[in-house]
This record gives C-alpha cells, sequence and structure tokens, in this order.
C-alpha cells in the first residue's frame, strides 16, 4: 500500500507540473554564469523538474548503496559473534539459534 500511495503522488505531481508548464509557454530571458539566452518557459520548467528528480535519485540511490554495505558489515560481525557466542557456551556451531543465543546471554546479565 505505501508503494501505491507514492505512485498516485507521484502521478498526481507530474500532471500538476505538465498543466503549470503548458499554461506558460511564453518565451522568456535565461540568465547563466557565463551568458543569457531565450527559451521557452515550458523548457525551463521542465528542465528544472528533471534536474531536481536527477539530483534526488542520485542522492537516494548513494544512500541505498551506503545502506547496504552497513548492512553487509553488520550482518558479517552477527555471524562471527554467533560463531563466537557458540564457543563460549559450547554448542556446536549448526545448532547455533539466535534466539537461544540471546536467552543466554540475558540470563548471564
Amino acid at each position: 500500500m505505501k508503494g501505491q500511495t507514492y505512485i498516485i503522488l507521484a502521478v498526481v505531481f507530474a500532471v500538476i507540473i505538465a498543466v503549470f508548464a503548458v499554461i506558460n509557454v511564453d518565451p522568456v530571458e535565461v540568465n547563466f554564469l557565463f551568458g543569457a539566452g531565450h527559451a521557452p518557459l515550458i523548457l525551463v520548467i521542465l528542465f528544472s523538474v528533471l534536474m531536481g528528480a536527477v539530483i534526488t535519485a542520485a542522492v537516494s540511490i548513494f544512500r541505498i548503496m551506503h545502506l547496504q554495505r552497513e548492512l553487509k558489515v553488520t550482518k558479517k560481525e552477527l555471524s562471527n559473534l554467533t560463531v563466537s557466542d557458540a564457543n563460549v557456551y559450547d554448542v556446536s556451531s549448526e545448532e547455533v539459534n539466535l534466539a537461544e543465543i540471546e536467552e543466554k546471554n540475558d540470563t548471564v546479565k
């Protein structure tokens, strides 16, 4: 349901931007750092929205990659801890269950 909400909001946002852009078709002067030029306002609006989406997507992808890397390291640390706990409690590594280890740690504390 959460994914559908995002899609619906994205479509509504896209329609609002499209209507806004189509209404504003007059040519405008665009000033850059190195010069100026004329372009239809519809292109300026659509280009600005597109660049905003690209920048947001790039930041999101970077964040997802960072979180996946962090998750991989955490899983590796967890597997090392479970093997270490199995050795401390004299349990074979095939029989290690995370719930049992947590119970044993709670009773020790």
